[in-house]
C-alpha cells in the first residue's frame, strides 16, 4: 500500500509536467475582466481574469512588461496571451502573461504591431532621418479636421504666442473611409505651398477612430516630406505610427502648437534682456576704459624725471637711516658681548678669590700646591693673601682618605 503514497511536492511536480506537455496550455489567449490588479514594487503585475462563469489568477512578470502597451486597471476587458502552469509551492495553477491587449482592439493592435515592426526594420523611425524643427517660423501648415477642438486649440495658441505667424489649414478627413488619403493629400499640398512646419493630428478617440494615422501611406507621406512634421494625434496616452515617423511627437494638438510657434513675448523679453545687458556692458566698458586712463596718468607721473629723482633721494635717505640703525645695533651687540667677557674674567680673577678669604700656597719655586703629595715635612711654603705673603715651614703632612674627600 505504501508504494502508491506520494509527497505533496511530487504530486505538484507531476501536475506541472502535465501542463508543460500540453501544447495548448503553453500558448493560449484568454479574455476576461481585470480584477485585484496589483503593481508590485519589483515590477511584476498580479491580477485576476474573471467572467460570469469563473476566475483565473494571472501574473505579468517585469521582464514581459513591454507586452503591455497601456495602463491596466481593475474593470478593463482584456485579451491575455500567455501560458498556464502550476506554481509548485502553493499547488495552484495560474496564467503567466506575455502580452496583454485591450479586448475589442486586439486585431487592430496586432496590425499596428506588425506595421510598426516592418517600418522600424526599414529605418523609418531612425533618429538620423528626423528633421530639426525651426525655432522661428512664418507659415504654419495644419492637416486636421476643419471643425473640432484640435484646430481651435492650435489656432488659439498660435495667435496667443505669435499673431504674425500665418496658419494655413488643409481641411482633411481624420476618421473613416478616405481619411488616410485625405491626410496624405494635405501633407503633399502644404509641402508644395512651402510652409515652414506642418502639424498633422486630431483629437483623442478609440483605436478605430485614430486608425487613419496608423496607415502605411500616411507614414510614408510623413517620412518622405521635405518639411518638418509634428504629429499631434489624440491624447498623451495615445500612440500611432505617425508619431514614430514624424520628426517630433507632441502629446496633444495644443502642445504641438506650442512646439511649432515660438512665443513672441518670450522673444521680446529676451531682446529687452539683451538690450539691458548690452547697455550694462557698454557702461562697464566705459568705466573700465576711464579707470585705465587714470592708471596711465598715474604711471606717467611716476615715470617723470622729477618723480624718479625724488624717489632716488628718498631711497638714499632710507638707506642712510638703515645704515645708522645697523651700526648702532652692531655697537650695542659688541658692547653687550664685552660686558659678558668682563664678568667672566672677573669671576676667575685671583684677586677676587683672595678678597673672599682664600689663599694661594706655593713652593719655594713659586709653583702652586694643589696636592699634599707634592709637600714633604720640612718644606718651606709661601702663603699669599690679599694684603701680603706668609712664609711657613711644613711641620706635618696628613692625607685624607678617599671616603673623607667625597
Amino acid at each position: 500500500m505504501t508504494k502508491n503514497v506520494y509527497t505533496v511536492g511530487q504530486v505538484n511536480s507531476y501536475i506541472k509536467n502535465m501542463f508543460t506537455q500540453d501544447f495548448m496550455m503553453n500558448r493560449i489567449y484568454v479574455k476576461g475582466e481585470v480584477s485585484n490588479c496589483k503593481y508590485h514594487t519589483t515590477g511584476h503585475i498580479y491580477f485576476t481574469l474573471k467572467d460570469e462563469t469563473g476566475a483565473l489568477q494571472a501574473v505579468l512578470f517585469a521582464g514581459n512588461r513591454k507586452g503591455l502597451s497601456f495602463s491596466m486597471k481593475n474593470g478593463d476587458n482584456v485579451i491575455v496571451l500567455g501560458s498556464i502552469s502550476v506554481y509548485e509551492r502553493d499547488g495552484k495553477y495560474q496564467l503567466y502573461a506575455k502580452e496583454i491587449l485591450p479586448d475589442g482592439e486586439g486585431l487592430l493592435y496586432q496590425r499596428f504591431q506588425r506595421l510598426k515592426e516592418e517600418l522600424e526594420e526599414m529605418g523609418m523611425f531612425a533618429q538620423e532621418y528626423k528633421q530639426q524643427i525651426p525655432k522661428y517660423i512664418r507659415r504654419l501648415g495644419i492637416v486636421t479636421a476643419p471643425t473640432g477642438a484640435a484646430i481651435r486649440d492650435i489656432q488659439n495658441i498660435t495667435r496667443r504666442r505669435n499673431p504674425y505667424v500665418q496658419a494655413i489649414l488643409y481641411p482633411a478627413l481624420v476618421q473613416g473611409d478616405g481619411a488616410a488619403a485625405s491626410i496624405v493629400n494635405g501633407i503633399c499640398g502644404l509641402e508644395q505651398i512651402g510652409v515652414d512646419v506642418i502639424i498633422v493630428g486630431r483629437g483623442g478617440g478609440s483605436m478605430e477612430d485614430l486608425w487613419a494615422f496608423n496607415e502605411e501611406i500616411v507614414a510614408r507621406a510623413i517620412f518622405e516630406c521635405s518639411i518638418p512634421i509634428i504629429s499631434a494625434v489624440g491624447h498623451e496616452t495615445d500612440t500611432t505610427i505617425a508619431d514614430y515617423v514624424a520628426d517630433l511627437r507632441a502629446p496633444t494638438p495644443s502642445a504641438a502648437a506650442e512646439l511649432a510657434v515660438y512665443d513672441i513675448r518670450e522673444l521680446e523679453g529676451m531682446l529687452l534682456s539683451f538690450q539691458l545687458e548690452l547697455n550694462r556692458n557698454i557702461s562697464d566698458k566705459m568705466d573700465w576704459a576711464s579707470e585705465r586712463v587714470r592708471q596711465y596718468e598715474s604711471r606717467l607721473k611716476l615715470l617723470s624725471p622729477q618723480s624718479q629723482l625724488n624717489e632716488k633721494r628718498q631711497m638714499t635717505v632710507d638707506l642712510e637711516d638703515k645704515l645708522a640703525m645697523a651700526m648702532q645695533q652692531k655697537l650695542l651687540q659688541q658692547k653687550h658681548g664685552l660686558e659678558l667677557l668682563a664678568e667672566r674674567l672677573e669671576a676667575v680673577s685671583p684677586v677676587k678669590k683672595l678678597s673672599q678669604g682664600y689663599s694661594f700656597v706655593a713652593d719655594k719655586k713659586g709653583r702652586g700646591i694643589c696636592d699634599v703629595a707634592d709637600v714633604q715635612v720640612g718644606d718651606t711654603l709661601s702663603i699669599h693673601m690679599l694684603n701680603g705673603k706668609v712664609s711657613a715651614k711644613v711641620m706635618g703632612v696628613e692625607k685624607k682618605k678617599e671616603r673623607e674627600i667625597l
